[in-house]
């Protein structure tokens, strides 16, 4: 059932027969890169991975993923957008698909693609023509009330990550509060408070991602669109 009425959804078809492919996007510093490699040292001995990163005229991410050791270097790859992030991963998505077919091709035993946005504001979000599921990451350095205020990625992401919760007491920033907030503006959507210091909210964050590849394995997992334009609203009587 789709969580709003009055939203018109056309989710793609489901593909159990191919890699997942997860996005991670947020704004910049947020530390979506550093959450990849998190992701690649945990599950790299389960499950065959891929990443490709998006940088407007850099390979950055990728490079940094590739110097931390974390999957061999063709395993990752780097999308240079030449415009904003967001362009590459919901208005033109052509590059970045080719990349993930790319390596589907090369990779016969890929489970799980990750698909980096290059950090970019609150409003973008992938299309759910690019990506089966996608993770919205905020960190806690952003200021506490960034979570209520809300937008597309934080109220209707599939995950919501409240990054660097170790961080907290340094920016007076109370966890706790701000998790309950982004709890209270996602309805049933899930929020994890995350810190590399914290293996309980690592084991919560590959539940997760586990739960979601199981259902895309099932054929169960149908994309949404958590973008501005997901909501349509008929201002007319029919």
């Amino acid at each position: 059932m789709p969580d709003h009425p009055d939203r018109h959804e056309h989710a793609p078809h489901a593909h159990p027969d191919r890699a997942l492919r997860l996005g991670v996007c947020g704004p910049v510093g947020t530390g979506k890169s550093s959450l990849i490699a998190l992701l690649c040292r945990e599950l790299a001995s389960s499950l065959g991975l891929a990443v490709v990163t998006n940088d407007i005229y850099t390979d950055e991410d990728a490079r940094y993923l590739r110097s931390a050791g974390v999957l061999a270097p063709d395993r990752i790859r780097a999308v240079e957008t030449g415009a904003c992030p967001h362009t590459a991963i919901r208005d033109d998505i052509t590059a970045n698909l080719l990349a993930i077919e790319e390596l589907e091709e090369q990779y016969d035993d890929l489970d799980l693609v990750m698909v980096e946005s290059g950090g970019d504001n609150l409003t973008a979000t992938f299309s759910p023509a690019l990506v089966d599921a996608q993770v919205f990451v905020l960190d806690v350095a952003g200021g506490g009330d960034v979570a209520r205020k809300g937008g597309p990625g934080i109220e209707r992401a599939d995950l919501l990550i409240v990054n660097k919760t170790d961080l907290a007491p340094y920016v007076g920033v109370d966890v706790a509060q701000m998790v309950t907030d982004a709890t209270a503006v996602r309805a049933d959507r899930p929020v994890i408070g995350l810190s590399r210091s914290d293996r309980a909210s690592i084991d919560a964050l590959l539940a997760w991602v586990r739960s979601v590849l199981d259902s895309h394995r099932a054929g169960t997992l149908v994309p949404r669109d958590p973008g501005p334009m997901a909501r349509h609203v008929h201002a007319h009587q029919h």
